[in-house]
């Protein structure tokens, strides 16, 4: 089946299933249970005003970031749903300090699931664009305990990765590794219809995403790069604009879908974080997968992001992402090349 604009999501993975081996069986009903508990915190987020679910929790979470009750909210729903689906050996999430393991009492499959249930959840009380990351990894490891190993594995590794945009519509956007495919819900039927099919970034564009307050905490290549953007001595012949709101997934979409690149360089603002915010497996790792298969590229500022090799479930790395040509005068500004 050749994808069409309109067609459902659910005829979307059935048509995956017959051209990519990964995405049979155990795996369509792991995505359709993501699907399920993306289009509750679609309602949740929409609500959230009335509903008085905004604001934080009074708890902290293992990144030290104060908890958003939405993010608890997201975090708690997507574990429950997703450890009953059968097709899981084990999950990790951003919000929760050591890999989540599938109780006893519930089957467990060849899949490990990797998520930031809320990014951008700092957001919703001024309404911009906020989102769900995931990532898929098949298990390494053989054996009733699954290690911590079987989730560090470089991007390259993934078999699926995608996202779930609330925003002025909910959106689902992900990859089996064969292109990326973007799909808006219909909320009077509850569907997702695939609205941007075989997604392409373009090559270049004149579009940066960065937090310039950090700019005297970069290191001088990376501040070098940044002026150089700003100038008229650059690939364009013009200043690049600026466009950032400060939630990943928004910033990231956007590119994606006019071009441009995102950053969040290293920085020594905070010496617990050497090496930027962003987390490997719940966000650089999987918008890396995505926009690879759209045609950009994905970068620390050293080389290829999806081959960096993660040491701990929370790691942190730079990113770099977006256009492929920017991305990579990116990389040899950072690099020390340019």
């Amino acid at each position: 089946m050749v994808p069409q604009k309109g067609m459902t999501l659910s005829e979307h993975l059935m048509a995956q299933e017959k051209t990519n081996p990964a995405a049979r069986g155990a795996f369509s009903r792991l995505l359709n249970e993501l699907i399920v508990a993306a289009k509750i915190i679609s309602r949740e987020v929409n609500q959230a005003g009335l509903a008085e679910s905004m604001g934080f929790t009074g708890d902290v979470n293992v990144q030290g970031e104060e908890v958003q009750k939405l993010d608890e909210f997201a975090n708690n729903l997507i574990t429950r749903r997703l450890e009953r689906c059968g097709v899981l050996c084990a999950m990790a999430s951003e919000e929760v300090a050591d890999i989540i393991e599938i109780p006893d009492r519930y089957e467990s499959g060849d899949y490990l699931l990797m998520f930031d249930p809320l990014d951008g959840s700092t957001n919703i009380d001024v309404n911009i664009s906020i989102g769900t990351i995931f990532s898929i990894v098949r298990r390494d490891s053989k054996g009733p305990t699954v290690l911590t190993s079987d989730l560090l594995r470089p991007g390259v590794e993934q078999v699926a990765a995608g996202y779930f945009l609330y925003g002025s519509s909910t959106m689902m956007v992900y990859s089996t590794g064969n292109g990326v495919s973007g799909f808006t819900m219909d909320p009077s039927v509850g569907e997702f219809f695939l609205s941007h099919p075989q997604i392409k970034i373009p090559e270049r564009a004149r579009i940066y995403s960065a937090n310039e307050g950090n700019y005297q905490y970069w290191s001088p290549e990376v501040r070098k790069y940044m002026d150089y953007l700003k100038g008229t001595d650059n690939a364009i012949g013009k200043p690049y604009q600026c466009r950032y709101v400060g939630s990943l997934v928004a910033d990231f979409h956007r590119n994606l879908l006019k071009g441009g690149i995102f950053m969040y360089p290293a920085d020594n603002k905070d010496p617990a974080k050497p090496f930027g915010k962003l987390r490997y497996l719940y966000e650089c790792a999987p918008l890396a997968f995505v926009v690879e298969q759209a045609g950009g590229y994905a970068s620390t500022g050293q080389g290829r992001l999806l081959e960096y090799q993660p040491e701990s479930i929370h790691q942190r790395v730079p990113l770099y992402i977006g256009s492929k040509q920017d991305v990579i005068e990116a990389e040899e500004f950072v690099s020390g090349k340019r």
